[in-house]
């Protein structure tokens, strides 16, 4: 299995990283075949990929080479918890067939201890550390809806949560991060006190959570004010960004003034300095599904659909959007 990783130039790569790394500190565990479901179910995984995820636990057991990856890329999630920008997990070749598009859900798994126990220490409330991490389920729910099948698109984006980076509060989730050259440059032009190096929060947007409305917007934003004042008194996060399809000018051409999606790009000051490369993936993926959907045949069952769709019909582009607003 390994030797797969090893004919492709950026897994082999991956692979070389996590060898420099060293021995890990401790074996990855898992828990067995009976508590295995309660730990999915804890993370949100869909019914119907329980009894799979634990049949394809034994074969992952039995098998030298996936657990000696088990055991650092576990050691690469854990190693640096709470520090912004850890390591990388990759997609695994398609031709470890559906151990690979799940293998990462046990990497998370086997380092939900560590995550829980770090949240712990900062005094995170149970009921935020339980809802940031069940969005494990929910990017299984979005692989189903792509791909027709269970695994996670982007077993990476998950990183995030199991070390510290990212928490869900209300209808958003806020990511620690450091403002980059051009951001910083943008808020500090702006008159801002914050700029490049600086601690910020980095909005998100999450599938199945309900209308983005201005109050639920309101409402996160408040208690993310008050959630990272408390529990990471060391920074001082002065600054919300947000890097996303969502904030292209363009929606607000075809959705009416009080849509919710124009008013959460409202919250937003522009920042300049950025390229105009087109993104049209981002928002067919985000809203349909499965950004190599045929452009022709998308939905127009509601305004978005209509206005994504219609627009790459007529030959227009999609463009990612970046803005902030002090919090």
């Amino acid at each position: 299995m390994l030797e797969a990783l090893r004919a492709d130039e950026k897994l082999a790569a991956w692979l070389a990283e996590l060898e420099a790394a060293g021995e890990p500190r401790a074996a990855a565990v898992l828990p067995d075949a009976d508590e295995l479901p309660e730990a999915l179910l804890d993370l949100a995984v869909p019914h119907e990929d329980i009894n799979p995820l634990v049949a394809l636990r034994g074969r992952l057991w039995a098998d030298p080479e996936a657990r000696w990856l088990l055991d650092r890329c576990v050691d690469a999630v854990v190693r640096d918890m709470g520090r912004v920008g850890g390591g990388r997990l990759p997609v695994l070749p398609e031709g470890w067939g559906e151990l690979g598009r799940c293998f990462f859900v046990y990497v998370y798994v086997a380092a939900l201890e560590h995550v829980r126990a770090y949240h712990r220490g900062r005094g995170i409330p149970d009921d935020v550390s339980r809802r940031t991490l069940a969005d494990l389920g929910r990017h299984m729910a979005v692989h189903r809806r792509a791909r027709g099948s269970r695994g996670l698109l982007v077993p990476d984006w998950i990183g995030l949560h199991f070390r510290g980076e990212l928490y869900q509060l209300g209808r958003l989730q806020f990511q620690r991060a450091v403002l980059g050259e051009r951001m910083g440059g943008a808020t500090a032009a702006a008159g801002h006190r914050a700029g490049p190096g600086d601690p910020c929060l980095n909005v998100h947007i999450t599938d199945f959570r309900g209308a983005l409305t201005p109050e639920a917007c309101e409402r996160s934003i408040s208690r993310a004010r008050e959630f990272f004042a408390r529990h990471f008194p060391e920074d001082r996060f002065e600054t919300v960004v947000c890097h996303s399809w969502l904030l292209d000018p363009q929606l607000a051409t075809y959705l009416p003034e009080d849509s919710n999606i124009v008013r959460f790009q409202r919250r937003f000051r522009p920042a300049a300095g950025y390229g105009r490369e087109p993104s049209d993936g981002d928002p067919v993926a985000f809203v349909f599904g499965d950004r190599d959907l045929p452009v022709a045949g998308l939905p127009r069952r509601t305004r978005v659909e209509r206005a994504v769709g219609d627009h790459l019909r007529a030959g227009g582009h999609w463009y990612g959007g970046h803005g902030w607003f002090p919090l």
